[in-house]
């Protein structure tokens, strides 16, 4: 027998030689990452998680999962795949940024209970609930796990909490313990919260388009039409019984066959070749946005292309109803690269979808700044305290109806405001965050890193330099006039 140590546990005790690692591409966790039945399983995980009433007061008022819940996916599943890697000073750099994310998430629920996303019994939970549905997806699957496999795992999920809180003492020590402490959860705490229902019966019915396939707007309706309650009825029919019965929701015959057949489908790939399914590349993939420059971006940008000739084409040989006619009186391309105020304030400004525009909107887009930047303090406090600062002069210029929010109206009604000096400044902060070097110019990898795309320009023949009043311009116009076809659409839009 092999003895002695080789790293650590991820809590701080030595490992024993032989036992596999908590984190890396050795882990139990990676074994599942390209699995597609792991899709189903963070659904029914994130319907447990919000069914927690501190953690579904934070969804709601906090997070972009219903307006923009693919940028929601990418950054949930880049946070993973740093938490869960091998590089422990990545881990620790990840686990850092989260609780600065949560320790800015406290407030009230409809019911004036409060709630605090640093509340590490909550926080136990969402790992809870990450574990058991990796277990409860591969027994639906028909490959249970073995006893020791889910106790190697166990281990992993405690491990990512100890990264996050500093020990793992919100979840039983051992596995059997562990099982005792679900199940009461379950019966004793959660609730038919507005989080769980809309994840329910309002996101997959409304799911918007990632942004690659959002010039498609008629096969994705087609397609949703179908999936959006197929995967609702599926969720449903995988939750504990004893939560379904509290929460009401409903039994729909055939929904547990349903939900059988589904699991069991998407373990068939694993008799697929090594390789062929990637979750990385999937989720990069519906997050290019079509004007960017990544070569994948250009194929599916070209095949749409070919497409709507197409439709063209049969256009021209079939009359055109009268609804269909252009509007003689609206020419082609006059409002081209504009939208409307209403438009603006739903695309980008109400970014938690909830119909108004208050400090979680402006909080949440200086959260999507600091992801993509990847910023540190003391640079992420600055452009959080400077939307903040711009809510503040947001909120003096157009509540007039003094409920601490704006609503869609209220915007449209004093649109000149947005152009204030709070503005000016959150340009300025994220100028100076996105030009990482200090040299006062915005070179090809740094705005690649913000927008994701290069210059539309040959920098190294032109010379051109994108500096800073050039990028405060493009900024004001983007907030303000609300311009279209800009970097900043992809970065603050779409879904």
């Amino acid at each position: 027998m092999t003895t002695g140590t080789t790293g650590t546990t991820g809590t701080g005790t030595p490992r024993p030689a032989g036992v596999p690692p908590l984190f890396g591409p050795d882990s139990q966790f990676h074994a599942f990452f390209d699995d597609p039945r792991w899709a189903l399983a963070m659904i029914r995980a994130t319907v447990l998680e919000a069914a927690h009433p501190q953690i579904g007061a934070a969804l709601v008022d906090n997070s972009t999962f219903v307006a923009h819940p693919w940028r929601r996916l990418r950054n949930t599943f880049l946070s993973m795949r740093r938490m869960f890697g091998a590089d422990p000073a990545a881990r620790e750099r990840e686990a850092a940024r989260l609780n600065r994310l949560h320790a800015r998430m406290s407030g009230s629920d409809a019911r004036g209970r409060s709630y605090d996303a640093m509340d590490r019994a909550a926080r136990a939970w969402v790992v809870a609930t990450l574990f058991e549905s990796a277990v409860t997806m591969c027994r639906f699957s028909g490959q249970p796990l073995d006893q020791d496999t889910m106790e190697q795992m166990y281990a992993e999920y405690r491990a990512f909490l100890a990264a996050l809180d500093g020990d793992a003492g919100e979840l039983p020590d051992e596995l059997d313990d562990f099982w005792r402490y679900f199940d009461r959860v379950v019966e004793t705490q959660l609730e038919n919260t507005e989080a769980a229902r809309v994840i329910l019966y309002r996101l997959f019915d409304h799911l918007p388009a990632p942004a690659l396939l959002d010039g498609a707007p008629t096969l994705w309706a087609a397609g949703r039409a179908v999936a959006g309650p197929l995967l609702g009825a599926i969720t449903v029919a995988s939750l504990p019984e004893p939560y379904r019965r509290r929460a009401g929701l409903p039994e729909m015959p055939g929904a547990q066959t349903l939900m059988q057949g589904a699991y069991l489908a998407a373990g068939l790939a694993r008799f697929l070749p090594d390789g062929w399914l990637n979750a990385g590349s999937i989720i990069e993939l519906v997050s290019l946005s079509p004007g960017s420059d990544d070569p994948r971006a250009r194929t599916v940008a070209a095949l749409r292309g070919r497409m709507k000739r197409a439709s063209a084409l049969l256009r021209l040989l079939t009359p055109l109803g009268d609804d269909l006619a252009p509007d003689p009186a609206s020419p082609a391309g006059a409002d081209e690269g504009r939208r409307s105020a209403e438009e603006f304030f739903h695309q980008v400004l109400d970014q938690t979808g909830d119909g108004h525009l208050d400090w979680p909107d402006l909080a949440a887009m200086a959260r999507e700044l600091s992801t993509r930047l990847d910023l540190d303090e003391p640079e992420e406090t600055r452009l959080y305290d400077a939307f903040a600062a711009w809510w503040r002069e947001l909120q003096a210029a157009l509540d007039t109806d003094g409920d601490g929010r704006v609503s869609a109206q209220e915007y449209a009604a004093a649109v000149p405001s947005l152009a204030g000096a709070a503005l000016i400044r959150v340009a300025e902060v994220l100028f100076d965050a996105t030009d990482k070097d200090g040299s006062g110019t915005i070179d090809a990898e740094e705005h690649r890193n913000l927008f994701r795309t290069a210059f539309h320009r040959d920098l190294a023949t032109t010379g051109a330099a994108y500096g800073r009043s050039a990028f405060v311009s493009d900024f004001l116009s983007f907030m303000s006039a609300r311009r279209t076809s800009t970097p900043y659409d992809p970065l603050l839009a779409d879904a």
